[in-house]
């Protein structure tokens, strides 16, 4: 009978547990026992749970530093700002705008992003200047280019950073634009994700360079793709795995606002597919990939009920679906020249007819003119594109 051992909380506990899980080799293991991840948090932070996007009350170092030290050293995102900074009180404030990383995930991008001694990276998002440090270490900070949005946010991560006794180049400005004064560059990561690969980031890649982002359609869902960038201005590879990451503040979906009553004459039917069996991230992913143009509200309801609406951009159109447990047919509603929960049905039915494709089977391509295609198991299998 074997007796779990209870892991040491702290920076090897954490490193400890990461190469336990596979996602840290050999390669990043200095780095990552150098660059603990303390010295990069701020003594006011959020932790989150691992493989959700909810966020635990304001935790405060001087408040209770034992809770601090606990928290930065689980496999767990950390927010560290609301609201662009305009929330600093308890309690949390409505849009999470910039966090500490899970761990696993900054590992296993790293891991994708292949470097090798000599290489040059563009970091697209500095945050609490991490990331940057431990690229700093493997790489020196000579080859290491970081760039940020949020003045103070770049401010405390070149502090943290300068007391690291490291010093890559950081600049303030929109990661969208990259940083061109200082390509072209060996590998490009992003560390907020996008809906569309801005071109910079390819203009400013050398051919044969990689590019590593978390990418997401505008329904929900959302991976990592590895992308090979081609001498052409094209870039192309598959999705490494699944991730949840903040919006480049310049691609932060802008959404219209929905009517509090939707309106129009509506048809009405019932459904096998329970609104429940189309939440999981992958199944986010491929409606979105699927039917580029829809977006999703939820309406929660008593005991564990809700309604799940649907709408296209343009509002043209609109369907709502009702769960309720225990049921095994569901009402659904739609109104508009498009039937829009026929077409989730449809998303859906191509994901059973395919094998309930991961996300490791689907890969994203970039034309020369900056269109994104999704394509399963070969680039030639185009799904759909913007």
């Amino acid at each position: 009978m074997s007796v779990p051992v209870e892991r040491e909380t702290g920076p090897e506990g954490l490193v400890s547990g990461l190469v336990e899980k596979g996602v840290l080799g050999s390669d990043w293991l200095p780095a990552f026992r150098a660059v603990p991840r303390h010295r990069f948090v701020p003594d006011v932070i959020w932790p989150g749970r691992a493989g959700m996007n909810r966020q635990s009350d304001r935790m405060v170092r001087t408040e209770d530093p034992a809770a601090w030290w606990a928290a930065v050293h689980r496999d767990v995102p950390i927010t560290t700002q609301w609201d662009d900074g305009a929330y600093t009180g308890p309690g949390r404030g409505r849009t999470p705008s910039s966090s500490s990383s899970m761990p696993a995930m900054v590992a296993s991008m790293l891991a994708a992003l292949d470097v090798e001694q000599g290489s040059t990276v563009l970091e697209i998002g500095t945050g609490t200047g991490w990331n940057a440090a431990l690229l700093s270490h493997r790489l020196g900070s000579g080859n290491v280019v970081t760039v940020e949005v949020d003045v103070r946010s770049a401010g405390e991560a070149r502090r943290r950073l300068a007391h690291a006794g490291f010093t890559p180049r950081c600049v303030v400005g929109d990661g969208a634009q990259g940083c061109p004064e200082h390509a072209p560059y060996d590998r490009v990561i992003a560390t907020c994700s996008i809906g569309a690969v801005p071109r910079a980031w390819i203009e400013q890649t050398r051919p044969g360079g990689v590019i590593v982002t978390p990418w997401g359609p505008t329904y929900g869902g959302e991976a990592v793709a590895r992308l090979t960038v081609a001498g052409d201005g094209t870039a192309s590879g598959p999705f490494v795995g699944s991730s949840a990451f903040m919006r480049l503040r310049a691609q932060r979906k802008n959404l219209p606002p929905v009517p509090a009553s939707p309106d129009g004459r509506a048809e009405r039917r019932t459904t096998d597919l329970s609104p429940d069996d189309v939440g999981d991230w992958i199944h986010m992913f491929v409606i979105g990939v699927r039917v580029p143009d829809l977006f999703c509200r939820v309406e929660p309801g008593e005991e564990g009920a809700y309604r799940l609406w649907l709408y296209d951009t343009a509002l043209t159109s609109w369907a709502s679906a009702g769960f309720d447990k225990g049921r095994t047919t569901f009402p659904v509603v739609q109104s508009g020249p498009r039937r829009l929960w026929d077409e989730l049905e449809e998303a859906h039915r191509w994901w059973e007819a395919n094998g309930r494709p991961g996300f490791e089977r689907f890969g994203l391509t970039v034309s020369e003119e900056g269109h994104s295609s999704v394509w399963l198991d070969e680039p030639a299998a185009v799904l759909t594109g913007t």
